[in-house]
């Protein structure tokens, strides 16, 4: 039998094609099969180490400060992903509508999303250590900042991770409305729906899918926050913001816990495609009843 010969495209989609995977087989996957090997040991980051079996797994569920660390970041990715929503969708609809400046406007709100985390996070720290705590000292308050208060910390977290995500939040819905056509408002119309009703009864249930995507997507990111816990917080005060990916990161790379945090970041991981299965199942549900 004759050898069948690679066409000159089938050789170019070849040449692209295998530089990627082999690249993202050494960044990606390879790291991720030595983490799960290393969630097996006790290895602190450097020298000899040993067999523990799953010991540290085991050791995962009776550690007051992993469990905390979870409880926190669930807290903070909930909440931040409802305003987020909420907030993007809003501005959505007046972005979409027929409004002077329009393009403007839309590129004035994207600026927070090409920002970087770190950046961002560095000047909202100073505004929260000195700026606010001067205003509320001025009007009779104690000035103190947010990031001292074990109480209200994570909400100036979730302030900062709000602000720079609605941006990208709000492009996707406004896809979504976009994609509504004229014609179904005009029969709405004639039919008496208007407000609330137009938005409930049309508009929601058409830009539904679009609504998955963003509740996916923040969940996903939310459970993940790192860079803005670095730049305001670093798990303070008292480890009460401590995030899972900070605690994998701060214990793991420099708290000689390596194995330890490397089964943590092996459930983090599970926890996190569980949770996104979970979303899609429940959103897709939600889809069909609409």
């Amino acid at each position: 039998m004759e050898k069948k010969k690679i066409g000159s495209e089938q050789r170019t989609f070849l040449l692209m094609t295998i530089p990627i995977l082999v690249l993202f087989f050494l960044f990606n996957t390879l790291p991720l099969i030595k983490g799960a090997i290393y969630s097996f040991t006790n290895f602190k980051g450097y020298g000899d180490y040993d067999w523990v079996g799953f010991r540290n797994y085991i050791d995962l569920f009776t550690d007051a400060r992993v469990g905390k660390s979870y409880l926190f970041t669930f807290k903070l990715a909930l909440v931040s992903t409802v305003v987020v929503n909420v907030l993007s969708l809003i501005m959505a609809l007046g972005l979409n509508s027929k409004i002077k400046f329009k393009s403007a406007l839309r590129a004035m709100y994207f600026i927070p999303n090409v920002l970087g985390a770190l950046v961002v996070g560095y000047i909202f720290n100073y505004i929260f250590t000195y700026i606010l705590p001067a205003i509320s000292e001025m009007l009779g308050g104690s000035g103190t900042s947010m990031l001292a208060s074990t109480r209200w910390a994570w909400v100036a977290i979730m302030i900062v991770c709000a602000w720079q995500s609605v941006a990208m939040n709000t492009i996707i819905y406004i896809s979504g409305l976009q994609t509504v056509p004229e014609d179904v408002y005009e029969a709405a119309a004639l039919d008496g729906a208007a407000g609330w009703a137009k938005f409930k009864s049309i508009t929601l249930p058409l830009i539904f899918p679009f609504v998955t995507i963003n509740m996916v997507l923040c969940m996903k990111n939310f459970l993940m926050v790192f860079d803005q816990i670095v730049a305001l917080t670093q798990g303070g005060p008292a480890q009460s913001t401590e995030s899972i990916s900070y605690l994998i990161y701060n214990n793991g790379m420099s708290g000689g816990q390596f194995g330890f945090q490397s089964a943590n970041a092996v459930i983090f991981f599970i926890v996190i495609v569980a949770i996104s299965v979970g979303q899609m199942k429940f959103m897709g549900s939600r889809e069909e009843q609409l």
